[in-house]
């Protein structure tokens, strides 16, 4: 495992991606560990809607589920950033070639809450732009996405009960120890 690390570490620019459920944080912990470490931001969610010139929900009604995860899938796997946070989309561990360009660039974190946590937090998921499909419900595409933000992530963080200050705080310790 050791050995895994400083390997990844050699050979990976300096990026540090997080996925996790919408509203888990990675876009507010991914500002600020931004201005600590002194990189550049990137909310790729951001960069979709910038790219497309449409909203993520306008995207979804438009192009369908699968239609934006096609475009979310091209648009992530075509990233070039260097010593960049990347907050990226909930959805974006459906897209394999995002994935795996992602994991190549730089160390993948999970932000893991709760299922109880993200939906006292998510509100209107229609409104946010979250990929869900007809009749699935946010308890299902919970389960669904877990295992794929898991099977990708170097670094898990259990963020429940955390504020942001400490969010970041336990992201540096767990950086710093790679």
């Amino acid at each position: 495992m050791e050995e895994k690390n400083l390997i990844k570490s050699k050979d990976k620019n300096m990026n540090i991606v997080l996925i996790g459920m919408p509203t888990a944080g990675k876009s507010t912990a991914g500002v600020i560990l931004a201005k600590l470490k002194g990189f550049d931001f990137i909310d790729s969610d951001l960069v979709i809607q910038n790219q497309e010139d449409r909203l993520l929900k306008e995207l979804i009604e438009q192009e369908g589920i699968d239609g934006f995860i096609s475009i979310e899938n091209r648009i992530n796997a075509s990233l070039c950033v260097d010593h960049s946070i990347i907050a990226t989309g909930g959805s974006v561990v459906y897209g394999a070639e995002a994935m795996v360009h992602l994991k190549s660039i730089g160390t993948i974190i999970y932000i893991k809450l709760s299922y109880e946590t993200i939906k006292k937090r998510l509100g209107d998921a229609q409104q946010r732009g979250v990929v869900l499909r007809e009749q699935q419900t946010l308890l299902e595409l919970y389960h669904e996405r877990c295992p794929l933000y898991e099977s990708y992530a170097d670094i898990i963080i259990d963020a429940e009960d955390l504020g942001v200050e400490e969010l970041v705080n336990k992201i540096m310790e767990q950086l710093s120890s790679i």
